[in-house]
């Protein structure tokens, strides 16, 4: 199960001791002496006793099965492993019941679009915006108990496998404990005030259900817990730097009897709350240069007060800063991922400890493991087909000798850890020789390289009709000619494709991923093109779209997309870019941890935007002249002034349902004019509002952002330094397995014999002698 206890023991803990005795049946953790189960001994070179029953032999091929699943997903063994307990874990963990999971919590996060206030309106512009769907009382809080009440059978399950014992010990779970009873309060007083209050503080809590459910998260998290107090110091440095230039500002920049002169004190530097705001949104450059404008225009001399801010502040300070959160996240997450490969060799030393109990019935060797035993259980196993394929052929080399010793049973896994290379199926036999000269000439390399430059010119085309009806209205331009266009391109991809079929045959065009993407917007495009020609008949220059449906344009323009999209073919045959695309898609896959995170800050400061300022800022009525007076009349805190959220007309920005925070949070965190959306807040509602903005600017952009950065960094590093001696041919055929483990691999330390041994012997339902 998901929790840590496991790996913070210490390895030199005594065992436990149960009680068991060498010839009785063994006692439950809790003391009950229930059925039989195994009993091993492990102790020095660890010759293994069983107390065996008809069935025991099954039994320990299920354990071997589950803790080789636990060991491929570094899950915890800490579990129980009786017959039924093994059934009801590995239910658990399909994928059908961990999607179904999944589709709890992303249903329960999702609800916040729909509660009050309602997301279900097309604009967040408060001048356009119509009054959006109210859900009814009980409907989304029906929606929302069915996602608690999984959670309890969640909650449930886990404990049970896991035990009392181990369940006092993960913090987490004891959360979950808490955060549930909490929401599960929260809604009965909710459904009590028939939905009319104005806070509900489980929405606070429902990111819980999305950290606790993925170990890496949960990792993740602890790491930037430690990572903190190291940020806090060069924070305290940066703040530091800040008050400093803050007081030489309000010294350089005071009032003078000169109003011409007063206009840097007027606009940045009139009071100590507004001087400090200057500088930090100087520090993030989205108000350079204006912030230094007015007194540069009568004194080049202030420039070097600016420019000396920016150059240790910006520069200096927030890149170091950028430093220390990566180098001391990379050693906390380097911990991290050495726990998680303690579990993966635990969960290997487990298994072939039960297995080697099991051969102990039929043999008189000590640390041996049967080789058909290892193939029943590697045929059990959910894996992945060629990683169980690797494996199997590796345990078949043993055959002849029909055992394996524990090193030899190690080793195999190393398996799973190796890139996956892909075969093409055989090129199909042709006996003319007029067909095999057809397909050599149609499978060379240079017929992608002509379909990759026939794609150019169709999209250089595309762009340059664009270009040339960039001024005309849609109902102008001429479809005619950018049609005629389109098909004859159209019609030879069509060619190429087909050759393609025939060179490679399909199961080899189909092996090829680049080959499905663009054969699936050929067959697209083909399809568009009929249905264009089954609306409009053939081409001619007198068109009429009108009186369809949908216009002619639209149709085209959707053709044209299709073809500018097709045009990303190109990527698997630059060796940079198929590097570069394939790192992006391994950051969605084993990256995901981090962006999860990401998520539940957001989520956070969203439901916090929603609570502090729903409603803050009421947008004036439309009109075609706005004054200055008329304003006035509106509200005392509207500004007109250049820069400012009126101004800039960022009335759709704001806190008044929750898709409207999130989008106002991203560009926060852009940090491209923030300064106007605190300015605004805190002139509607209080200076107080700044504090929001400033600790969201500091986690997302400052922490989070650079953080992020910083693994992408790793992620391709480490791809380019396994793939930068391959070709073309060879990226495109390998599949790299990237993950965490495998990009820290050099850095880690395997654990010793001892260290496992020791970790056995403390495991609460796996009875060691």
């Amino acid at each position: 199960m998901e929790t840590d206890t496991l790996l913070g023991e210490s390895v030199n803990a005594a065992p436990q001791d149960y009680g068991s005795h060498p010839g009785r049946p063994v006692a439950g953790p809790d003391g009950a002496p229930g059925r039989r189960r195994p009993s091993y001994s492990v102790a020095g070179g660890g010759s293994c006793r069983v107390e065996s029953g008809a069935g025991d032999d099954d039994l320990y091929v299920q354990q071997a099965v589950v803790f080789i699943e636990d060991a491929i997903q570094y899950r915890s063994i800490n579990h129980r492993v009786d017959a039924s307990s093994l059934c009801l874990y590995r239910w658990y963990y399909s994928r059908i019941c961990q999607w179904g999971l999944g589709l709890t919590i992303a249903a329960l996060l999702l609800l916040a679009f729909v509660e009050r206030p309602s997301s279900l309106s097309v604009s967040s512009d408060g001048r356009h915006r119509s009054p959006p769907w109210e859900p009814p009382c009980g409907f989304t809080e029906s929606i929302e108990m069915v996602c608690l009440l999984i959670f309890c059978l969640d909650l449930a399950v886990k404990s049970y496998l896991i035990g009392w014992d181990e369940f006092r010990k993960g913090k987490w779970l004891i959360g979950y404990t808490v955060v549930l009873s909490f929401s599960i309060i929260d809604w009965v007083l909710s459904v009590s005030m028939v939905c009319d209050e104005r806070l509900r503080v489980r929405r606070l809590l429902r990111p819980f259900f999305l950290l606790q459910n993925s170990t890496l998260m949960k990792k993740t998290l602890k790491c930037i817990k430690r990572t903190l107090p190291e940020i806090a110091s060069v924070i305290l440095l940066l703040a530091l730097h800040l008050c400093l230039f803050t007081m030489i500002g309000m010294l350089l920049f005071a009032k003078t009897d000169d109003p011409k002169r007063n206009g840097e004190w007027e606009l940045h530097f009139r009071d100590l709350p507004q001087s400090l705001t200057s500088l930090l949104v100087l520090l993030t450059t989205a108000n350079n240069p204006d912030v230094m404008i007015p007194a540069y225009s009568l004194n080049r001399g202030y420039a070097v007060f600016f420019v000396t801010f920016s150059v240790i502040g910006t520069y200096c300070l927030m890149n170091l800063l950028t430093a220390i959160i990566y180098n001391q996240f990379r050693g906390y997450l380097l911990m991290s991922v050495q726990t998680s490969i303690i579990r993966r060799r635990l969960g290997i030393r487990a298994a072939f400890q039960v297995l080697g109990c099991r051969g102990a019935q039929h043999s008189t060797e000590d640390e041996q493991v049967g080789v058909d035993a290892v193939l029943e259980a590697m045929s059990r196993v959910q894996m992945k087909t060629y990683c169980r394929a690797a494996i199997t052929t590796e345990v078949q080399r043993y055959a002849d000798v029909g055992h394996m010793d524990r090193e030899q049973f190690r080793k195999i896994f190393d398996e799973l850890d190796k890139d996956r290379i892909k075969e093409h199926p055989p090129l199909p036999q042709y006996n003319s020789p007029v067909l095999q000269r057809l397909q050599m000439i149609f499978s060379h390399y240079y017929l992608t390289i002509l379909g990759n430059a026939v794609a150019l010119a169709n999209v250089m085309c595309i762009c340059t009709v664009l270009v040339l009806n960039s001024e005309k209205s849609t109902a102008e331009r001429d479809n005619f000619l950018l049609e005629i266009i389109n098909l004859c391109f159209i019609l030879y991809y069509v060619f190429e494709m087909c050759v393609k079929i025939f060179a490679f045959g399909w199961r080899g065009y189909l092996s090829y991923r680049n080959n499905i993407f663009d054969g699936f917007l050929t067959v697209l495009l083909l399809g568009l093109q009929i249905l264009i020609y089954a609306t409009y008949r053939l081409p001619h220059a007198h068109w009429d779209p009108s009186s369809h449906l949908m216009s002619l344009w639209e149709m085209i323009r959707l053709v044209n997309m299709l073809i500018v999209f097709r045009f990303l073919r190109i990527i698997p045959d630059i060796k940079l870019m198929a590097l570069v695309a394939s790192t992006l898609l391994d950051l969605v896959k084993n990256l995901r941890a981090f962006a999860g995170i990401l998520v539940v800050v957001y989520y956070v400061f969203a439901v916090f935007g929603i609570w502090l300022f729903e409603g803050a800022i009421k947008p004036p009525p439309e009109m075609s002249v706005i004054s200055n007076t008329t304003m006035e009349n509106i509200t005392s805190n509207f500004s007109m002034e250049c820069g400012t959220y009126e101004q800039l007309s960022y009335w759709s920005n704001n806190f008044d349902d929750f898709a409207a925070s999130l989008i106002l949070l991203y560009n926060v965190m852009i940090v491209n004019n923030w300064q106007a959306f605190m300015e605004a807040y805190s002139r509607y509602t209080s200076d107080w509002a700044k504090v929001y903005f400033v600790c969201w600017w500091l986690t997302s952009s400052v922490m989070w952002v650079n953080l992020f950065v910083a693994l992408i960094l790793e992620n391709f590093i480490y791809r380019w330094d396994r793939s930068h001696s391959c070709s073309v041919t060879d990226v495109e055929r390998i599949r790299y397995e990237t993950s965490l483990q495998l990009i820290f691999k050099e850095q880690i330390q395997e654990p010793t014999e001892e260290e496992l041994t020791c970790q056995l012997h403390q495991h609460p339902h796996l009875h060691l002698h």
